[in-house]
């Protein structure tokens, strides 16, 4: 950091001159003055004492005058040493640049940021508007280099880079706010803002632009320095109404000429367009030539009268350049190029994140809090703005962590898949902003994500059927209600968390109403048993799980939010209160990426990975400006987490997913998963887990301009399959992601007992309505989160009302009733007929699979009003799967959030 020693001890010199001026002025003035005074009095007759009394004066007076000079000196120094230590504070933390890598930026002409996949495999450079061509120092008319530095910096060839003066005047103009055309930056510094900083005008980035540029000048000759600013100064337009940058670009887009042959009037017009490309380009942006060229032409001549003025040229030249008709020598509009992205979905992805990142950098760098700026619209836009341009003229790398050929193998399982995604609806709408009727053509859209369990890091993703058709990425710009999925993040974690329950604690599903809410399982039915929780979690049923979500929140005061949150997904107070949102019934919902990387908190020992996909940024000079961390969140404990993956386990080998189980080419004991389907089968989910990754697929319409279609009601065997067909993709790319292998070792907190399967506790004797009833049975293994199982009791389960239970003990005691028959309710939630029980455990294998082909799918429920894909004012219910072996389910609602319809249970 020893650069700017010279430039200090120059900037010393010229204060102790001025000082030393203006003591000599004001002394000068001081003995004027006291000459003055003393003919003036010397023509009156004073007496001696009088004269003498003036002598006295003048002398205090030039000695205040004296004190006042070195008061003013004093302070300047003050000022000047506050000033050097403000800079050397700037400057202490600030990396000194080898002369290669200056050299590497500011020949670089190639500014556009590049992006990667992982494993150092590019994907595309960042799309700038700017072009822009590199052309050598002799190969420039000499009249523009002359033009350039007369207009720009006419000391050019005389100063260190920096000029004092310049300085102190813009830091004045900056200050008081008066002057604020008076510049200060010299060629070499508007080189080095140009290829070495960013656009932010603060201090800090002052004080390094002039070290730089003293740097700069130390080590690179003039003409090096010249020639690299006109390769990448900006002129505005082009005749095709491309932004362009460099001397060369401009003259063969604005004159059709080299930049080694432009006249002197040419080299005059180019050499004015820097000051302010937009004003002064002579094109517009669809390549036509301006009306008005009025303010472009003066400028022109601005510069020629600098020209002149410098020396450069000859009064005859001046004047006879100024009489040039330029307008006539313009190239005629033409039309640009355009060039694709194969890549749509990935590169936009990249652009975002990067954005993101590098505007909370800036927003930090001026010293103000990115929550605050992100409140502040016009604000934030300056900023998104500064990182765009950085992004597109700075030269960034930008790596990710997505694996290409994974990417790629994802999107053509997609697009055999595709075809049996649902049907395209292909309608007319009227467009408000295009003011006209439009065609539209809409599909079933899919939305993909595949995290690495460990880290969090995006591997691979699924963004749509195709960017050409449709842009928006549906694996995480768009957000939908999750459905059934939201069950074992919300309901059954937390429950098993805070020992409310254990694998088989006994749940109701028996007809209830909540208010005016009478949810049901798929099809409008019940039950009417006493449902485990793993078959409950198994068989995706909604009135075990809304009972369950009731006693969390209104006897074990469990607050599930904070889970949530902890998980990334955010929801309002009004949603929490809402019993439909235990089905998925949600306002806004999740994105696929949020919805993945809170089911992985089960596969990480209970802790959250915030996902991402960029993992370093490195700036033009070779740093890293940006490296992910990652970061845990704790949010369940290890053993809520190995007792969920073993309850989630049933979904894959019998529940509503079981067609995993023959789908999949390899063993699927250690994958888990869980279903979702939303009212009127909107959306589909699902998202499953093994040791090694976490990926969750989404299936449904956009349904554009109002639209209304949902997906077919075998959505859930759909997408189960689709994500069987994406993880054999990625097992067939790369089986050592999965890690297969690897099994979660039980913690010791997980305890391991028999209980009753029909009531999940002890068995024993209850005293019920005046008798004593011995509780037996089939006994079951039970998972508990260090805790034991409850002695059977009058009120074993969670949800049962009074009539439930005696419908449980009369069944107990061999009085015939129809407790565990599937009982059917109309629109209205009021029973209307009942079907053969299901609970007899010995039903055969071959009654399970009629059953389940004869179409008892799964329905899963959310809060979302079918006419509002957001939620929003929207009134559900919920569904959810019918036997005890095999079912689906339904629900219909008064007065919840939404209603919601179920998920087809997989067939194999």
């Amino acid at each position: 950091m020893n650069e700017p020693q010279n430039w200090w001890q120059n900037l010393l010199e010229q204060i102790k001159l001025y000082s030393r001026r203006l003591g000599a002025f004001l002394k000068k003035q001081g003995i004027a003055l006291s000459a003055f005074l003393r003919k003036k009095f010397g023509q009156i007759n004073f007496s001696r004492d009088w004269r003498f009394n003036v002598d006295v004066g003048l002398q205090t007076l030039r000695r205040l005058v004296l004190y006042f000079m070195s008061f003013l000196f004093i302070l300047g120094a003050l000022v000047l040493g506050l000033g050097l230590g403000y800079f050397s504070g700037l400057m202490s933390h600030e990396k000194v640049p080898s002369y290669n890598s200056m050299k590497r930026q500011i020949e670089n002409i190639n500014q556009s940021s590049e992006l990667y996949f992982a494993k150092d495999v590019k994907l595309a450079s960042v799309k700038s508007d700017l072009i822009r061509t590199q052309t050598k120092s002799g190969q420039i008319s000499a009249n523009l280099k002359k033009a350039i530095v007369a207009t720009e910096d006419e000391d050019y060839y005389n100063h260190a880079g920096v000029v004092p003066k310049s300085l102190v005047r813009a830091v004045l103009a900056d200050v008081t706010g008066l002057g604020t055309q008076t510049g200060g930056s010299t060629l070499t510094q508007q080189l080095v803002k140009m290829q070495l900083l960013s656009s932010e005008t603060t201090w800090r980035r002052k004080a390094v632009e002039i070290m730089l540029a003293l740097r700069i000048d130390k080590y690179f000759s003039k003409d090096q320095i010249l020639e690299s600013y006109l390769n990448v100064a900006t002129f505005g337009r082009n005749n095709a109404g491309q932004n362009i940058a460099g001397v060369e670009t401009a003259a063969q887009g604005l004159f059709g000429t080299s930049a080694a042959k432009l006249s002197l009037a040419q080299a005059a017009f180019i050499a004015g367009l820097p000051q302010s490309p937009s004003i002064y380009t002579p094109y517009r942006q669809d390549g036509t030539v301006k009306k008005d060229l009025t303010y472009s032409m003066k400028r022109k001549d601005v510069v020629l009268f600098r020209m002149y003025r410098h020396g450069d040229i000859t009064k005859k030249a001046y004047e006879d350049a100024k009489k040039v008709d330029l307008r006539s020598q313009f190239q005629k509009p033409t039309t640009a190029s355009t060039s694709t992205t194969k890549y749509g979905y990935m590169y936009n992805l990249l652009m975002s994140e990067a954005r993101e990142i590098l505007i909370k950098q800036l927003i930090k760098q001026n010293g103000r809090s990115v929550s605050k700026v992100e409140k502040d619209t016009q604000l934030y836009n300056r900023y998104w703005e500064s990182a765009d341009e950085l992004l597109k003229q700075k030269g960034y790398r930008i790596d990710s962590t997505v694996n290409k050929d994974l990417y790629d193998q994802l999107e053509s399982v997609t697009k055999t898949a595709s075809v049996n995604f649902g049907q395209t609806y292909t309608e007319t709408a009227y467009d408000d902003n295009l003011k006209k009727e439009v065609t539209i053509t809409e599909k079933v859209q899919p939305g993909s994500v595949v995290l690495d369990n460990s880290t969090g890091a995006v591997l691979a993703f699924v963004g749509g059927q195709d960017f050409n058709e449709n842009q928006i990425n549906h694996a995480f710009s768009t957000k939908r209600s999750p459905g059934s999925s939201i069950k074992p993040l919300m309901i059954y974690g937390p429950a098993i968390e805070n020992q409310v329950i254990n694998s088989q604690t006994a749940l109701a599903d028996f007809p209830r109403a909540f208010g005016n809410y009478k949810p049901s399982d798929y099809g409008s039915t019940i039950q009417n048993r006493f449902v485990p929780t793993t078959e409950a979690l198994e068989w995706s049923y909604n009135l075990p799980a809304v009972n369950l979500y009731y006693h969390l929140r209104n006897n074990t005061r469990v607050d599930v939010s904070t889970y949530m949150k902890k998980m990334g997904l955010d929801l309002t107070t009004d949603e929490y209160s809402q019993l439909g949102l235990a089905l998925g019934g949600t306002k806004e919902g999740f994105t696929v990426e949020q919805n993945a990387a809170a089911f992985a908190t089960f596969a990480n020992q209970g802790s959250y990975l915030k996902p991402y996909v960029i993992n370093k940024i490195t700036a033009p000079n070779g740093s890293v400006i940006y490296q992910h961390k990652t970061k845990k969140t704790k949010v369940f404990s290890a053993s809520t987490s190995y007792i969920m993956q073993e309850m989630l386990k049933k979904v894959v080998s019998a529940g509503t997913a079981a067609n995993l189980s023959w789908q999949l080419n390899f063993n699927t004991s250690n994958v888990y998963g869980k279903t979702g389907t939303t009212n009127d089968y909107r959306d589909n989910w699902f998202v499953g887990s093994t040791p090694g990754i976490t990926m969750a697929t989404w299936l449904g319409y956009d349904n554009f301009y109002g639209n209304v279609h949902n997906l077919s009601s075998n959505a859930s065997t759909i997408n189960t399959t689709y994500w069987a067909q994406l993880a054999n993709a990625i097992y067939q790319q790369d089986a050592s992601l999965l890690k297969l292998n690897q099994t979660t070792s039980k913690p010791d907190n997980v305890q391991t007992h028999t209980v009753l399967a029909n009531t999940g506790t002890n068995s024993g004797t209850v005293s019920y309505q005046g008798q004593s009833i011995a509780v037996t049975g089939n006994r079951v293994s039970a998972l508990f989160n260090n805790h034991g199982p409850s002695n059977i009791s009058a009120q074993f389960g969670i949800g049962g009302t009074a009539a439930d239970y005696k419908l449980f003990f009369d069944y107990l005691q061999g009085i015939k009733n129809n407790y565990g028959v599937i009982l059917h309710l109309d629109a209205n939630g009021d029973v209307i007929e009942s079907s053969t029980s299901t609970t007899d455990e010995t039903e055969t294998e071959d009654e399970e699979n009629e059953e389940e082909t004869a179409g008892n799918e799964e329905n899963e429920d959310e809060t979302t009003d079918p006419e509002n894909e957001n939620g929003a004012n929207s009134s559900s219910t919920s569904s959810s799967s019918s036997t005890a072996n095999s079912s689906s389910n339904t629900s219909s609602s008064a007065n919840s959030s939404s209603t919601v319809t179920p998920e087809t249970p997989a067939t194999p």
